[in-house]
């Protein structure tokens, strides 16, 4: 049965602009799920048995932050046994990224696989598209360097020698930004499907506040222009096959191979996903290791 008033004109384009509304809801729902759950993929889910991560634990805290004028969660996994005196390897989540989904099972199995070499991971939190510099939004390169990192140190007593820095995408980009900005501070800088750009133009809205905000933190330009010292570490860029990153990713890795740096560049089946990233994180977590392992003994 028609509803009142359903059948007169004005009721038809009242109940269609309504199930237009309803139909953009939905689409918009579903399009969020798969950007979280990555089932828009042809890659297969990762799946890791408890056993694998045994003993490794996940631990979050706030952080009041002056930098970034606001509380702020910190998620640490941690491996098995003692930390103390353990190096400290921090990862920087994807833009509107819960750092919460990096720390799970593919993170902590890759961890507790490394044993004795094994880092404690911080991946502190940010406003969901900080990329990572300091901005308007908040200073946030001074609250990863000055705030985070000695606040995880002193908390679990981690090495103040041994540190290293990686990202996923946005937090890629950020990686190789605070490095550059810190140098001598890290062991090793990795970006997993860093999202960089080699033209200002082309940048993702919201990226950068203006021009000016992508001179002073673009990781790519200065090293293309020879402007900044090298990082002389070792260095990781990876993204997928299917990545619309992977063009801008391997001309950053060319221009630092050209500068005499240490680069290992690789790709895989997989584009811009969390899949990708859990399929890469044992590889991921092996390369910091060696890095902080060798700068142990400099």
């Amino acid at each position: 049965m028609p509803t009142p008033g359903s059948t007169t004109p004005r009721g038809r384009a009242v109940r269609r602009a309504v199930l237009a509304l309803v139909a953009v809801f939905l689409v918009a729902t579903a399009a969020a799920l798969v950007v979280r759950s990555g089932s828009g993929s042809d890659l297969p889910p990762v799946r890791v048995d408890r056993a694998s991560t045994a003993g490794t634990r996940v631990d979050r805290y706030d952080l009041d932050s002056v930098a970034a004028d606001r509380s702020l969660v910190q998620t640490v996994v941690r491996p098995t046994g003692d930390v103390r005196g353990r190096p400290l390897l921090v990862l920087l989540h994807g833009k509107s990224q819960d750092p919460a989904v990096l720390a799970g099972g593919p993170l902590r199995a890759a961890l507790a696989a490394l044993g004795d070499r094994a880092p404690v991971v911080l991946l502190p939190a940010d406003d969901g598209g900080s990329y990572w510099h300091d901005r308007r939004s908040g200073a946030w390169a001074r609250y990863v360097l000055y705030e985070a990192i000695p606040a995880v140190r002193r908390r679990y007593g981690l090495d103040a020698r041994r540190q290293a820095i990686g990202g996923f995408s946005m937090g890629g980009a950020g990686a190789f930004a605070l490095a550059r900005d810190a140098p001598g501070r890290f062991c090793a800088v990795g970006g997993h499907s860093a999202a960089l750009w080699t033209d200002p133009d082309a940048t993702a809205p919201g990226a950068y506040d203006d021009a000016e905000d992508f001179a002073a933190n673009d990781p790519v330009g200065p090293v293309v222009r020879r402007e900044t010292q090298r990082y002389g570490v070792p260095l990781m860029l990876d993204a997928g096959t299917d990545d619309p990153f992977l063009a801008a990713d391997r001309a950053f890795a060319t221009a630092l191979r050209r500068r005499g740096e240490d680069v290992r560049s690789t790709t895989g089946p997989g584009g811009h996903e969390l899949r990708y990233w859990e399929r890469g994180m044992a590889s991921y977590l092996r390369f910091y290791a060696r890095a902080l392992a060798r700068c142990g003994r400099r």
